[in-house]
């Protein structure tokens, strides 16, 4: 489907049950892999990012069984993969390549690393040049910096590691390096440098770790230790809670079109940072109900029925925020987001296809280096607008938000195959006419 064309609505109530996070569904995986024992992971997010995954392992000899629509059972290698050379591709998958090329860069074995073209575009020196301190052998196929990759067997002579690895790029970087040492068996100390950003993302990384029983000691987010002679063991059972950057658009549906929405998955037990989205969601006059495994949103009645702009510091919730940006166009007064400057490194640069598309919206949007500060369009917004999504799927459902003022039409609506590929059949339950 080329483009799928969204009516105005007016409303949004009704009840949403999440597909499984993403970050956690990946790392679940990994570890499950790299574990002693066998693994029934249950609820894992069907999409394109855990396919990429799943294909991966499979090639490098784990053993995987389907048991259920979203269930699986992973049978541990006790941290060294089968097949010693091979190539994989990983599509778009962030969080399927970083963390692979950690665990492979460990490892005795010859592997090529590629993904779609996008994928050659996100920067992966930082990673490269930590692993390579370490004893990683790994050559550039393209430009320096960039994937593709080839992994060669690793020669680590130390009896303890200590690395530096900046932290203002990709938090995923960090949590390759989490993820990957405790094969080596050595006590390891990882030195961040600079701000860490996306800080909820590897505090989600050290609690799956944590779920596989290896611990490691945090200091404020600048420094991180493994114990030595550590290793992965299966939970037996894991269970994966609901995307909570999915929760984002519903919720904001029920904020701007009244509500009551509810998404169930994720709630105040979730360990994911996205969550905090609503508090985000409240100082823009939404009010928000939390359970243990829900959340449900509503919108504050104001004499003008919009909500309030907000200026934010966003590192807590980069994916979440993109969310936030779209909800700008129904709050009075300026909106400012801040320290988004990761969105430039994701699926497409964020913030330039943000900026255009909004303005194509009659917004008013200043982009910087790190920042979006974003005007609405004073006569309400333009209609009939096609957006570009850029291959981005959080930029599919981000602008499906757009309902509440306008008709819209989506462009290349399939790119949320990536993580919610039935999103727009779920949106269009509670989005009402």
């Amino acid at each position: 489907m080329k483009w799928l064309d969204l009516p105005a609505a007016r409303t949004a109530c009704g009840t949403i049950r999440l597909p499984g996070s993403k970050s956690i569904s990946n790392r679940i995986l990994l570890l499950a892999a790299l574990a002693k024992g066998t693994t029934h992971v249950c609820d894992l997010l069907a999409s394109d990012d855990t396919a990429h995954m799943l294909k991966a392992l499979e090639i490098l000899g784990v053993d995987i069984k389907r048991t259920g629509e979203n269930s699986y059972q992973v049978v541990g290698t006790e941290g060294q993969f089968k097949v010693t050379n091979t190539d994989l591709f990983l599509g778009n998958a962030g969080t399927a390549f970083r963390p692979l090329v950690a665990v492979l860069s460990l490892m005795q074995g010859h592997y090529r690393m590629s993904g779609v073209a996008r994928m050659h575009e996100r920067p992966i020196g930082d990673l490269v040049d930590a692993l390579r301190e370490l004893g990683a052998d790994i050559d550039y196929m393209g430009n320096p910096g960039y994937p593709p990759l080839e992994i060669k067997p690793a020669v680590i002579h130390r009896e303890s590691i200590h690395l530096v690895v900046k932290g203002d790029v990709s938090s995923q970087f960090l949590t390759g390096l989490l993820m990957a040492l405790p094969i080596t068996g050595k006590e390891s100390v990882i030195q961040v440098s600079g701000t860490l950003i996306s800080q909820p993302y590897v505090a989600l990384t050290l609690e799956q770790m944590k779920r596989f029983g290896v611990i490691v000691k945090q200091e404020a987010w600048q420094k991180f230790t493994l114990p030595a002679h550590q290793c992965y063991r299966s939970p037996g059972e894991v269970m994966v809670e609901g995307d909570a950057s999915s929760a984002s658009y519903f919720l904001a549906a029920g904020a701007i079109g009244g509500g009551p929405v509810r998404v169930s998955g994720v709630g105040r037990e979730s360990v994911q940072g996205d969550v905090r989205f609503a508090d985000a969601l409240i100082q823009m006059g939404g009010r928000i109900e939390m359970g243990a495994d829900w959340i449900e949103s509503s919108r504050v009645q104001t004499e003008n029925k919009l909500l309030r702009a907000i200026d934010l510091d966003c590192n807590h919730i980069p994916d979440a925020a993109m969310t936030l940006a779209v909800m700008a166009l129904f709050a009075e007064g300026v909106t400012t987001l801040r320290n988004i400057a990761s969105w430039r490194l994701k699926e497409t640069d964020r913030l330039a296809a943000m900026s255009n598309e909004l303005m194509k919206l009659g917004a008013h949007v200043e982009e910087g280096g790190d920042y979006l500060r974003i005007t609405p369009p004073e006569n309400g917004l333009k209609t009939n607008v096609a957006i570009d999504t850029y291959n981005d799927h959080r930029m599919a459902m981000c602008f499906s938000l757009v309902v509440f003022g306008a008709p819209v039409r989506i462009n290349d609506p399939g790119c949320v195959s990536k993580t919610f590929p039935d999103f727009f059949e779920q949106f269009q339950r509670i989005a009402h006419c």
